[in-house]
């Protein structure tokens, strides 16, 4: 994962626990935060695929050297 999305999710988490209080609305947003907090830790990052037009120029001079 990326430092900014670890970074990111840390803080939500310290967020929702300073939201610890009793009313309503404090629940609330704890409870926003504690699902954005679930739904960022399900999420899988896709693998990056290079285009078919990109020319990987460290490819092409070990192919070129032969």
């Amino acid at each position: 994962m990326p430092p900014t999305y670890i970074l990111a999710r840390d803080h939500l988490q310290r967020a929702a626990a300073i939201l610890r209080g009793a009313d309503p609305q404090s629940r609330q947003l704890r409870d926003i935060i504690e699902r954005t907090v679930n739904l960022m830790d399900e999420m899988t990052l896709e693998p990056t695929h290079a285009a078919e037009n990109v020319l990987d120029f460290v490819q092409f001079k070990a192919r070129s050297s032969h």
